[in-house]
Order: C-alpha cells, then sequence, then structure tokens
C-alpha cells in the first residue's frame, strides 16, 4: 500500500537545512520514493500555518520508506535537516482500490 509522508518546517538554520538539501537527492535516488511537492510558498485555504516549508513524498509501502528514512546514508544527512529546522512529520497510508 503507498504510504504519503507529509513533513511541515519551521527553519531555525538555514544553512544546516541547505547543507541538508544539498545532498538529499543523492540519497532519495536510491529508494523507490518520489518527491511530490517541496513548497516554501503554500497557499493557506483555513486556519493558520505557522511553518516555512511543506514537503509531500510517496513510497510503495512502508518497508520501502524505513528502508530510507533508517538507511546510514539518510541517517546522516538528518542531522543537519533536525539542526536546520524544527519539523512536524506525518507517515499516511494510501487508499487501496
Amino acid at each position: 500500500m503507498t504510504v504519503y509522508v507529509i513533513v511541515q518546517l519551521k527553519m531555525i538554520d538555514r544553512a544546516a537545512y541547505d547543507r541538508y538539501q544539498a545532498r538529499f537527492f543523492d540519497v532519495f535516488r536510491k529508494f523507490n520514493g518520489r518527491l511530490l511537492s517541496a513548497d516554501e510558498q503554500p497557499a493557506v485555504l483555513e486556519g493558520t500555518w505557522d511553518r516555512d516549508k511543506v514537503v509531500l513524498m510517496s513510497f510503495p509501502d512502508e518497508a520501502a520508506f524505513r528502508a530510507w528514512s533508517d538507511s546510514s546514508e539518510y541517517v546522516e544527512i538528518s542531522k543537519d535537516r533536525k539542526g536546520g529546522a524544527q519539523a512536524i512529520v506525518l507517515l499516511v497510508k494510501g487508499f487501496t482500490p
């Protein structure tokens, strides 16, 4: 079952986040994920939003997501993401027809 990762970021150290972002695709492309959106100016249609960026990714299943997120390569670069931004990270399941 397809899973989606929704990340809402609040920047706290842009230089650290930029280091993460510069290395992200080298790691991400080795796994079966798809980057669907990375938007620093999403339109807030309802409610309040105090974040600076939203990222949406998909993976074929949770195992593929975990293979990426738990990989030593991602764990290493994620230190800059965690140092550069406060994050709300959601893993949501897609519908099965």
